[in-house]
């Protein structure tokens, strides 16, 4: 049993700032990459930040430069820090972890239950 476990959601004014936390527990053998998505009401589920085991990063374009991803491997934990928030990046936030079991030598991607974001203008 693997939990993917997400807080730092919430409203925040544009300009503003806020730290998604992603926390992963459970039967853990190894984690390959975690990142963060986000689905806009009416819009498909798109990738925000990606951060593998190494701490290559990668990022969506509609977010370089404002937003910050990272990750604590010690943890099982990855950050998002979000600056200079725009309303458009009002979402749901889903944190995934690409990862293996111990019971299960094929990795397999793991989702948390999303945390809102909402910024308004």
């Amino acid at each position: 049993q693997v939990h993917l476990v997400e807080s730092g959601g919430g409203l925040v004014q544009a300009g503003g700032s806020l730290r998604l936390s992603c926390a992963a527990s459970g039967t853990i053998f190894s984690i390959n990459v975690m990142g963060w998505y986000r689905q806009a009401p009416g819009k498909q589920r798109e990738l925000v930040a990606t951060v593998t085991s190494g701490g290559s990063t990668n990022c969506a374009d509609s977010v370089k430069g404002r937003f910050t991803i990272s990750g604590d491997t010690a943890k099982n934990t990855v950050y998002l820090q979000m600056n200079s928030l725009k309303p458009e990046d009002t979402a749901v936030y889903y944190c995934n972890a690409r990862l293996r079991t111990r019971y299960n030598p094929l990795f397999d991607d793991y989702w948390g239950q999303g945390t809102q974001v909402t910024v308004s203008s």
